[in-house]
């Protein structure tokens, strides 16, 4: 088992368990997190806090990586996740989704974890409505295109249009 795929179950059973402590021990003291639902967080704290939100809206973690690349600088990994739904009016619902995190790591710690995957399938899956599905991923673009990079593919297709 390569060093990184040693992280990855280690983060992996930290966040099944609830175990801020262990997660947030993979992380630099300045680490941020990136998440796909909540956003970004930045420090052991506030780490460890957005855990204990997972936990609050959700229960049953399961989180498998696979295919797991890396270097001394940063690395990624294929992955599935699968919880029960504790939100309001969705609870009990099982939501299952495939997604790829990338780590980047400064002396030997995760300085960033950020991730991608579908966010409306795991919505879709709780029965959410339409509305509120749209609701968010509209908010999700917004967080996004208030980016320096989407910026710039902004202000191209702008120029375009006109």
């Amino acid at each position: 088992m390569t060093a990184f795929e040693k992280i990855l179950e280690r983060f992996a059973a930290a966040v099944a368990a609830n175990d801020g402590r262990a997660l947030t021990a993979l992380f630099t003291a300045d680490g941020i997190y990136d998440d796909g639902f909540f956003g970004e967080f930045a420090g052991r704290g506030a780490i460890a806090t957005m855990l204990q939100h997972f936990h609050d809206t959700g229960t049953n973690y399961r989180w498998d990586f696979f295919s797991a690349l890396a270097d001394a600088r940063q690395g990624y990994a294929r992955y599935r996740f699968s919880y029960t739904s504790r939100m309001p009016g969705s609870e009990g619902k099982p939501v299952v989704f495939e997604g790829t995190g990338h780590f980047q790591f400064r002396d030997g710690l995760i300085a960033r974890y950020s991730e991608v995957f579908d966010r409306g399938m795991a919505l879709a899956q709780q029965d959410f409505s339409a509305e509120r599905i749209k609701k968010v991923l509209l908010k999700l673009a917004a967080r996004q295109n208030a980016t320096a990079e989407a910026k710039v593919h902004l202000a191209r297709l702008a120029v375009a249009a006109s």
